[in-house]
C-alpha cells in the first residue's frame, strides 16, 4: 500500500511539476514577444499588463516615471466624478463656461463648438469633451471645479496608488514644456486606477458605467491599442500625445485601457513610450503590436 502511495504521489508531482513548467514558458514566450517588440523601439517603453480574472501580471520598465500627458485626464475624470456624487451634483447639473475658460491655440473640440463662450452646459457634456475627445480647456475647467490638479494627486493617492503625479494643468504644460515631466506616473499605477475602476471599487455603478461608455467613445488613438484587435474586440481607454518638440523628440506616445477579450476575460494594460524620434505613427504601431500580442496569448489561455 505504500509503495502504491509513493508511485501515484510521485506521478502527480511530476503532473505538477509539468503544469507549471508549461504556464512558466507561456509567460515567457509572451514578454520574449514583448520584450522584442520593445527592443526594435525608438526610444524608452514601459509597459504594465494584468489580466484582471487570473491576477497574471507583467511589466517592463515600470521604474520609470513617464509623463502622462492626457492621459491623466482618466484619474481626473474618476476623481470629479466621485467629488460630483459627494456634492450631490447630477450629470445633468449645468455649468457655465466663459470666453476666458476655451483658451485659443490649444486641442479643444469644446471651444469649436461653443467659440464665443458664455454658455451654459451639463457636466455630462463637459466631461464627455475631455474624456472622449481629449479637450484640453475641458480638462482644466474640471481641475478648477474641483480646486486644482494637486487635489486631484491627492484623491488617487488616497486610493492607494502613489506612482503617480499630477501637478500641472493642460495650460501649464503648453506654456512650459518640462511641466509634462512633472505630471508622471508609472506603467503599474494606471494599471492599478484602471482595476479599482473596471472593479466598481470606487465609483457608483452608474458612475462607472458612463465613464466606461466615454473611454470606449474615446476618437483619439484608434491606431494605439486598438490598432491591430479585431473590429468587434470592446477597449475602454484613455490616450495622451505631446507632439514633437523642435529637436524631433516625442516626450510621449501614450494609450491605457481595458481590453474585453472573446473568452471573457478583461485585460488592462498600459503603454507609455517616451524620448522617440520615431514618427509617431510607428510608436503607435508599437503599441498596437503589444496589445495585439497580449490579446492573442490571454486569448488562448482561458484557465482561471
Amino acid at each position: 500500500m505504500k509503495t502504491n502511495f509513493l508511485i501515484k504521489a510521485i506521478l502527480l508531482t511530476g503532473v505538477l511539476s509539468s503544469i507549471c513548467i508549461n504556464i512558466h514558458a507561456q509567460n515567457e514566450s509572451l514578454r520574449t514577444k514583448i520584450q522584442e517588440i520593445i527592443n526594435s523601439t525608438n526610444g524608452t517603453v514601459g509597459v504594465a499588463i494584468k489580466n484582471l480574472d487570473t491576477k497574471d501580471t507583467l511589466s517592463f520598465n515600470n521604474n520609470l516615471h513617464y509623463p502622462m500627458q492626457s492621459v491623466y485626464k482618466f484619474p481626473l475624470a474618476i476623481s470629479i466624478l466621485d467629488w460630483m456624487s459627494k456634492e450631490e451634483l447630477l450629470l445633468n447639473q449645468v455649468i457655465r463656461i466663459s470666453k476666458n475658460d476655451l483658451l485659443p491655440n490649444t486641442w479643444s473640440p469644446l471651444r469649436d463648438k461653443y467659440p464665443n463662450g458664455n454658455v451654459d452646459i451639463p457636466l455630462s457634456e463637459l466631461i464627455s469633451y475631455t474624456v472622449s475627445q481629449s479637450d484640453n480647456n475641458g480638462c482644466d475647467i474640471l481641475f478648477r471645479l474641483q480646486g486644482s490638479p494637486k487635489a486631484v494627486e491627492k484623491y488617487i493617492h488616497n486610493l492607494g496608488v502613489t506612482s503617480i503625479a499630477i501637478v500641472g494643468t493642460e495650460e501649464e504644460m503648453h506654456k512650459d514644456s518640462t511641466v509634462q515631466f512633472k505630471n508622471w506616473a508609472k506603467p503599474s499605477a494606471l494599471v492599478e486606477i484602471l482595476e479599482l475602476f473596471y472593479k466598481k471599487k470606487i465609483l457608483s455603478k452608474s458612475n462607472t458605467n458612463y465613464l466606461w461608455k466615454l473611454m470606449v467613445e474615446t476618437t483619439t488613438g484608434p491606431k494605439r491599442i486598438k490598432g491591430l484587435l479585431p473590429s468587434e474586440t470592446i477597449v475602454a481607454h484613455k490616450t495622451g500625445s505631446s507632439g514633437k518638440s523642435k529637436s524631433g523628440i516625442s516626450a510621449a506616445v501614450n494609450d491605457v485601457g481595458v481590453i474585453k477579450l472573446p473568452n471573457g476575460q478583461s485585460i488592462a494594460i498600459a503603454v507609455f513610450i517616451t524620448n522617440t524620434k520615431a514618427d509617431d505613427e510607428v510608436s503607435e504601431n508599437v503599441i498596437a503590436r503589444i496589445s495585439k500580442a497580449t490579446y492573442d496569448y490571454y486569448s488562448k489561455n482561458t484557465k482561471k
